[in-house]
C-alpha cells in the first residue's frame, strides 16, 4: 500500500505533459506518463515561451532559470556548473536554461539586464535573484537558501 503522501505535479521537461507523482516517489526516477521519458534527467531543461509558461506555472516544485545568451563568455563557463547543480538538486528542484536572445519576451518581463541571471521560482512566483557566474558550491549554497532546502 502507498503511505499517505502527497501528489505533486511535475511537468515532463520532454512533453510538457503534467505528472503526478507521489512525493516520497520522487527519487524513484519517475517517467512520465505520456511520453514515457524521465521526469528528471539530471540536467538543465532548455525552455522556450510556452514550455517555460507551463514549468513556472504547474509544476510544485521549484524552479530555477539561468537566463544566458550564445554570446556571453560569462554564461558558457558557467554552463557546466549550471549543469552538475541539476545533478545535485534534482529531483527536490528543477533547473532551466532561457536563452535571452531567442526568448526577449521573458527576459523583458522579468527586467533582465544582465547575465547569466539565476532566478528562483516557487508557485510561480519570482522568490530570490542572483546575477553574475557562480562556482558550483556558491550556486548550491544560493539555491538551498532561497529555496530552504538541504
Amino acid at each position: 500500500m502507498e503511505s499517505n503522501t502527497a501528489s505533486l505535479h511535475i511537468v515532463c521537461p520532454a512533453c510538457s505533459a503534467i505528472n503526478r507523482v507521489p512525493e516520497g516517489r520522487l527519487a524513484d526516477a519517475p517517467h512520465c506518463a505520456r511520453c514515457k521519458q524521465p521526469l528528471f534527467q539530471g540536467k538543465p531543461v532548455a525552455l522556450e515561451a510556452a514550455a517555460f509558461e507551463r514549468q513556472l506555472t504547474r509544476n510544485d516544485i521549484p524552479l530555477i532559470v539561468d537566463f544566458w545568451a550564445e554570446w556571453c563568455g560569462p554564461c558558457h563557463m558557467m554552463a557546466p556548473t549550471f549543469a552538475e547543480a541539476a545533478k545535485r538538486l534534482e529531483p527536490r528542484v528543477r533547473l532551466a536554461k532561457v536563452d535571452t536572445e531567442a526568448e526577449p519576451g521573458i527576459a523583458g518581463r522579468y527586467a533582465i539586464r544582465s547575465i547569466p541571471t539565476l532566478i528562483a521560482f516557487r508557485g510561480g512566483r519570482e522568490i530570490g535573484r542572483q546575477s553574475g557566474a557562480l562556482p558550483l558550491e556558491a550556486l548550491l549554497g544560493w539555491s538551498r537558501q532561497v529555496l530552504g532546502i538541504r
